[in-house]
Parts: structure tokens; C-alpha cells; sequence
């Protein structure tokens, strides 16, 4: 019986993703430590070095019944957690990730942030694809103006919810 696996986001030691990419990948599980081409400066010379493009974080892609075994696994803190249960990585998004590792070298990453007069895309609920303007940002949610027919609805929606067109 074929197992459904999914990835996930490990929360790991620091300066341990090399460590636990090789630890997992000898115990027969498939992980992925994206890994960025570095310029660094010696004295005597220029090297490339390949450096973790995330800080603490590896994915691993494991059928549900196996999160417990990686828990297990030295330098592995825990899995990166989303409403109340591990993330789930889509195939795409780990895909997108190699492919512009190898077309792109030194590459530079920040988090995301919503501001006041963003333009933005519902994903999910029954806003979805519908298009918006950003009126306020609180911790975790926003504000956003959906105007459609002729009228202005408002709604304060998860950060989670929205997509910056």
C-alpha cells in the first residue's frame, strides 16, 4: 500500500541543517536543506560556500505515522506548527525553492509584509479571489476593502488568507 507523503518544515538546532539533512537522508527518509551559493571574503582569496538559505529550518517529506520518528532524530527541535497541527509544505513551493537556488547564487531572503494601501488576493474562505485594498495591519490580521458592486465590504482576515498581487 503506497503511503501519502507530505512535506514538512523542521525546526532544528542552530547551525545543525547540514547535520540533520545527512542524519535523516542516512535513515532513509527524503529531506531537502536548501543551500545557498556565498561569496566570502578570506585574506588571501574569494570562496563560494554553500550556507543554509533558512536558518534552523530543514524539510522532510514523511507520511503522517513517521513524525514521531523524526522528532526523535539529534538536533531536530520540532516541527514548525500551523493551527494547532505540523505545517504541511505543498510539492510546488519545494519545487519553486530549487529550482531558483540553481538559477540564482548569494540570494537574499525576508520575510513578508503586508501595509496599508497593499493590493492584495483572498485565498481561501468565502472571500476567495477576491482582490482588495489593505486599510490596516494588526499583529496577525489585516483590514482589507473588498470593493464589488457597487459596494464597499469590509472584513478583518487572517495575514494567512490574503496573497500581495
Amino acid at each position: 500500500m503506497m503511503q501519502n507523503k507530505d512535506w514538512f518544515a523542521l525546526y532544528t538546532k542552530p547551525r545543525w541543517e547540514k547535520k540533520i539533512d545527512a542524519l535523516l537522508h542516512q535513515k532513509g527518509f527524503e529531506s531537502y536543506c536548501p543551500l545557498n551559493k556565498v561569496k566570502k571574503q578570506w585574506s588571501d582569496r574569494v570562496k563560494v560556500v554553500e550556507e543554509p538559505l533558512f536558518k534552523s529550518y530543514v524539510f522532510v517529506k514523511i507520511a503522517q505515522q513517521d513524525l514521531s520518528n523524526i522528532r526523535g532524530v539529534n538536533g531536530v527541535v520540532n516541527f514548525v506548527y500551523w493551527l494547532g497541527k505540523p505545517a504541511v509544505i505543498r510539492e510546488a513551493e519545494i519545487e519553486n525553492i530549487k529550482k531558483f537556488l540553481n538559477e540564482y547564487e548569494d540570494v537574499q531572503i525576508a520575510p513578508l509584509s503586508m501595509e496599508i494601501g497593499d493590493q492584495v488576493l483572498v485565498t481561501t474562505g468565502p472571500l476567495m479571489d477576491k482582490s482588495g485594498t489593505i486599510k490596516k495591519v494588526l499583529k496577525n490580521r489585516v483590514e482589507l476593502v473588498i470593493e464589488c458592486l457597487g459596494y464597499k465590504l469590509t472584513a478583518n482576515l487572517p495575514k494567512t488568507k490574503l496573497k500581495k498581487l
